[in-house]
């Protein structure tokens, strides 16, 4: 019998009923094109890790011809919801649109009552990640520690191992130390004629750990003639609550970020991290309630920084940087916002760099937002099939437009030793603005 029917589970209940919006199910036609681009398909072979196969399921739950049971669940749980189904469907299939609020649903129920308390979501996820200052002050003895030499040397031998389950995950996902920079202005002036006038998303965990690319950004945008505004009040994008089930965290964390920006006051809002980018520009679809059309007025106005400078038209850098790099698409840039040439263009434009094809570049690389914490082993799998593909380029440099793609590559080059570095393009951009070089590491993976 198959296992999938043969769950002890009540039938569903009406959240879970009532999640998906029944004519977005049949806007596929179960052709299967989208099964050689998914990641969990393609690494386990099974029609139920798949596009089509979880489309089948959720209709099937959402009908109540099939239990939510736990065969079910670990099946939608495994998506990496990194929505390279959509870059290839011929249909237009909207599977962010489907398996979103369907394990949104999926999550509320599961954390109902004392019995599904989690406390890695309720006091990690909830109220520690979506807050760059409480990130900073946790991640002090970690830096500590790095600066010594005693981070390096608990990763060799081990001893994050030690620690249970997420928590050591997390540990291991920590980046070297950078300078990071001062604290963000709430305005910087365009350098030579003004072209636009943009906003500054600043986000949590992308401000706490890679606040020196913000600064590089900053820096860019202003080589291209742009006033910048930083607003107050703005915070977390709500990816983080909404994709571990809470809805009215999520919705709390966009109504702030939309009161907090003056939209009629500038051409965009530029955000520089792929998943906060996506969340912002889908503002307009996961709430329908009173706020809605302020919410996608806002939507409207996100752009990424490559996408912007791209359309902008850069100035191009006249430092030369002489080495070779590859770029690894971010699944929430590529298949969530459609932007894949404008990151490449913009790193062509600086002199003698090399930018080599990466084979499967489409393919998730294990991050996807906290994906690597609470499904460790296929997010190994997807990013050792990654580095591989990676090393075959011959490349030092590899270049991602995503915090957690920043910190997944990281982490796997650092347990492999491998001379590679690995940075966001505004950091390269800015390095040929400013007539500086990349750090790459010495042939032992050291700094």
């Amino acid at each position: 019998m198959n296992p999938l029917l043969q769950s002890p589970d009540a039938r569903p209940g009406a959240a879970l009923r009532a999640a998906v919006r029944p004519e977005l199910f049949l806007e596929c036609v179960h052709c299967g094109l989208c099964t050689s681009a998914c990641p969990t398909y393609t690494e386990l072979g099974d029609e139920n890790a798949g596009p089509r196969g979880r489309i089948y399921l959720m209709r099937m739950i959402t009908e109540g011809a099939l239990a939510p049971g736990s065969a079910a669940r670990r099946h939608l749980e495994l998506c990496l919801d990194c929505r390279a189904c959509e870059t290839a469907c011929p249909s237009g299939v909207h599977y962010g649109q489907i398996i979103e609020p369907f394990r949104l649903a999926m999550e509320e129920e599961k954390h109902q009552g004392i019995a599904g308390w989690d406390w890695f979501r309720e006091l990690v996820l909830f109220r520690l990640f979506p807050y760059a200052g409480r990130i900073r002050l946790a991640m002090t003895p970690v830096r500590i520690a790095q600066k010594l030499g005693l981070y390096d040397l608990a990763e060799r031998i081990g001893f994050f191992k030690l620690l249970p389950g997420r928590l050591g995950q997390m540990a291991t996902l920590v980046n070297p130390p950078v300078a990071q920079g001062p604290k963000l202005p709430s305005f910087l002036p365009a350098i030579g004629r003004r072209r636009a006038r943009v906003a500054f998303f600043v986000g949590c965990v992308a401000d706490a750990m890679f606040r020196h690319t913000h600064w590089a950004t900053l820096r860019v945008l202003q080589q291209n003639g742009c006033d910048i505004l930083i607003p107050d009040g703005q915070g977390c994008c709500g990816a983080i609550h909404y994709h571990a089930g809470s809805r009215a965290g999520a919705r709390s964390a966009a109504d702030a970020n939309v009161a907090a920006f003056d939209l009629a006051d500038i051409d965009a809002v530029i955000v520089n991290h792929a998943g906060c980018g996506a969340m912002l520009k889908e503002y307009g679809l996961h709430w329908r309630d009173e706020k809605q059309a302020d919410r996608q007025r806002f939507a409207e106005k996100v752009r990424d920084v490559n996408e912007f400078l791209d359309q902008l038209g850069l100035i191009p850098p006249q430092g030369p940087i002489e080495v070779a790099a590859t770029y690894h698409d971010a699944c929430h840039l590529a298949h969530g916002q459609g932007v894949t040439s404008a990151p490449r263009r913009l790193l062509q434009s600086i002199p003698k760099l090399e930018l080599r094809d990466l084979a499967e570049t489409e393919i998730c690389c294990g991050s996807a937002g906290t994906y690597n914490l609470n499904q460790p082993q296929m997010a190994d799998r997807l990013i050792r099939r990654k580095l591989e593909n990676i090393v075959r380029t011959g490349a030092r440099i590899v270049v991602a437009s995503n915090a957690g793609c920043l910190l997944q590559i990281g982490r796997e080059v650092r347990r492999q030793r491998l001379p590679l570095a690995v940075v966001h393009p505004m950091d390269m951009l800015d390095l040929s603005y400013r007539g500086e070089q990349p750090e790459l590491p010495k042939a032992n993976g050291a700094p």
